[in-house]
């Protein structure tokens, strides 16, 4: 029976536990090791969830293990940027131009988003991939709420700044 809770608790939220891993592992191999050493253990300190929803208690074992490991190795944190475009479905109804553009754009906010600090990283992933409010992900990278949003909002400006279309040089007469 306590395999079955697990398994309804855990589960559902393995893509977006990857997803997570892959953001901050920057590696495709390494974050599949993260995920399932997470699992592992998820499973052996499931009884420390004190909730039904186990998505921000997950997320904070996947964090944790991915910590874990680059204490264990320095150096992991300057893995090679994410490659190709895994996770992001271009979408199918569009022309193929519409679609070059789109994976253009993919791009380049991955790009940018691998560019910020990890902290920032992290805060960006959860909340406006992974969908999680801020309390959640307070709970997660285990800071008040008020450091969430902070970090939400460099993060958002860094990303601004970043992405912001380079002014056209002026031409003179």
């Amino acid at each position: 029976m306590p395999g079955r809770v697990f398994e309804a608790t855990v589960l559902p939220h393995l893509d977006a536990a990857f997803n997570f891993a892959r953001w901050l592992t920057r590696d495709d191999a390494e974050a599949e090791d993260v995920v399932q050493d997470a699992c592992v253990r998820a499973l052996r300190y499931f009884s420390s969830l004190r909730d039904d929803d186990g998505r921000a208690w997950f997320f904070a074992i996947v964090r944790n293990t991915w910590y874990s490991r680059v204490a264990r190795r320095p150096g992991m944190t300057q893995a090679a940027p994410i490659d190709g475009a895994r996770g992001e479905p271009l979408d199918d109804a569009l022309d193929p131009e519409a679609q070059l553009l789109q994976r253009d754009a993919v791009a380049l906010v991955r790009g940018a988003i691998e560019q910020l600090p990890v902290d920032f990283r992290e805060v960006v992933v959860l909340r406006e991939i992974e969908g999680l409010s801020y309390k959640e992900i307070a709970t997660v990278v285990r800071v008040p709420i008020g450091t969430v949003m902070s970090r939400l909002a460099r993060a958002r400006e860094r990303l601004q700044a970043e992405l912001k279309p380079a002014a056209p040089e002026e031409t003179l007469p």
